[in-house]
């Protein structure tokens, strides 16, 4: 006979705004919500905000600027300043592949979350979504309490996997269209005691460098664990140096079962760049150590939300503007695609003061009337995802959904699709956002 759990759980009714997940999009979702005069919740899975900034080990941020000027300002631009502002290494006129603190950063997030008024719990697991008549009704948590249950009026899918949307039945792309592949994931770590002369001043251990040590234990057979020439290293701080290096292929970061491996196969191949770190680049890394392999993995995509628009490579390729755009994203189209990035070279880099527009639409799922997403699963075709996807665009698209959020929530019939977008653009105007 089957077994069926059932549970009653008292719904928790008291909040304005549920922000899920709480990486750079969520917790600027959840500020600028708050900020906004939402009573507002941020639920984050592990024990720190910052995602793949903090936990995830992700050693550098993408750049800040347009080779002219910063373009991802507000809040994204209020966090990388506060966290590079006693970081002795870092020049305040930095702007781009800033190496990122995270010690430094997890406290700012953590001030800036709870100053701004939200409400905020660690290590809670959203377990389900219940919707009904193209709204979202109530979501089911996991943490330390049990199992509760919050009802809120609008909330902000931030997962970058979008699971709340997804569980709430809203359509969505995962990976390519055609074949289901996705974006190579990758194992961020992080490594000590490393020579700084050499590093800073020695030739380049950049993967696209042809002399890179990658490439040599590439060509020596002696490290099975590593796949790839893909290496990005920062210098953290006195001897300790974060690489965002390798790749963990096939995975399926929405896979439970998938997930579980690739941590297994990350560890592998960072033990074995080290190894071959110390072989072929001794001067800088003959007596440096692997200290930490990153706590979250490094996904670049898994399932994009479709929303009223969907942003495409054209739209890269045209430097797009949109009357109802809510910030700018300069980033190139970075895919890490199994065999080569056939696709990056047909759409190349920007040049100084180039930049696309991120429409509002692109946050709005359809169908659903008090849903937003923001970060890595707004509305986008796997192309442009290459671009948008990274850190200041995801806390820009973050910010706007929580301010949207908050305007939404002043209305007598909630729905997201008809916020005034000239009074969300001017309230983000008002907190510094740059668009055109």
């Amino acid at each position: 006979m089957e077994r069926v759990f059932q549970r009653k759980l008292q719904v928790n009714q008291e909040y304005d705004v549920l922000v899920a997940g709480g990486g750079p999009s969520g917790c600027a979702a959840a500020i600028a919500a708050a900020r906004d005069g939402a009573k507002t919740l941020l639920i984050e899975g592990t024990g720190a905000l910052g995602g793949m900034a903090t936990l995830g080990g992700v050693p550098a941020w993408c750049p800040f600027s347009d080779k002219e000027k910063v373009i991802y300002k507000g809040l994204a631009e209020k966090i990388f300043r506060l966290t590079c502002a006693d970081a002795k290494h870092i020049a305040s006129t930095d702007t781009d592949w800033v190496p990122i603190v995270p010690e430094t950063l997890k406290r700012v997030l953590d001030a800036l979350v709870t100053e701004a008024g939200a409400d905020l719990l660690f290590g809670t697991h959203l377990s389900a979504v219940e919707s009904a008549d193209g709204n979202v009704d109530y979501v089911v948590l996991t943490n330390k309490d049990g199992l509760t249950a919050y009802k809120a009026k609008v909330y902000i899918d931030c997962t970058g996997d979008g699971d709340l949307a997804a569980r709430a039945g809203a359509a969505f792309v995962n990976g390519d269209e055609e074949n289901g592949d996705m974006q190579m994931a990758t194992l961020c770590f992080t490594v000590a005691n490393v020579d700084m002369y050499n590093f800073i001043y020695g030739e380049s251990i950049y993967g696209g460098n042809q002399n890179s040590p990658i490439r040599a234990m590439l060509s020596s057979g002696r490290y099975p664990h590593v796949t790839d020439a893909h290496m990005c290293a920062s210098l953290l701080g006195p001897g300790v140096v974060g690489f965002n290096a390798g790749h963990v292929q096939g995975l399926d970061g929405t896979d439970a079962l998938s997930l579980t491996k690739g941590y297994i196969a990350g560890r592998k191949e960072a033990r074995d760049i080290v190894d071959g770190l110390r072989e072929f680049a001794p001067e800088s890394f003959g007596n440096a150590f692997l200290t930490a392999t990153a706590s979250l993995m490094g996904v670049r995509e898994t399932r994009r939300i479709i929303g009223d628009y969907v942003l495409t490579a054209e739209d890269y390729a045209a430097r797009r503007s949109f009357p109802d755009e809510i910030g700018r994203c300069c980033y190139f189209i970075d895919m890490h695609s199994k065999g080569g990035s056939g696709e990056n070279d047909k759409y190349p880099e920007y040049g100084a003061g180039e930049s696309y527009g991120i429409p509002y639409r692109v946050l709005t799922p359809k169908g659903f009337g008090n849903l937003l997403t923001a970060g890595r699963a707004v509305s986008c075709d796997r192309r442009v995802l290459g671009s948008i996807r990274v850190m200041p665009p995801a806390m820009v698209t973050g910010e706007a959904a929580g301010a949207a959020a908050a305007l939404a929530v002043q209305s007598a019939n909630i729905d997201v699709h008809t916020v005034d977008t000239s009074v969300l653009r001017e309230n983000l105007r008002k907190h510094g956002a740059y668009f055109i």
